[in-house]
């Protein structure tokens, strides 16, 4: 369960919940296949580290 950043921030930086979990699960695998994390918040979680860069603004997520 992510915890931080919540679901309420997220849902404001994306147009939709089905986006939101797409948009994370797509940058999540980007980064399980060895893409660079974007963030410095040090976590373990692959989908974790996805929805904070999504929160901080570094990556973003469309339709």
């Amino acid at each position: 369960m992510i915890i931080k950043p919540s679901m309420t921030s997220l849902l404001n930086k994306v147009p939709s919940k089905y986006s939101l979990v797409v948009g994370t699960a797509k940058r999540a695998r980007q980064i399980a296949q060895g893409s660079p994390k974007l963030t410095s918040v040090k976590v373990e979680s692959d989908v974790t580290t996805a929805a904070i860069e999504i929160d901080e603004g570094k990556v973003t997520v469309s339709k």
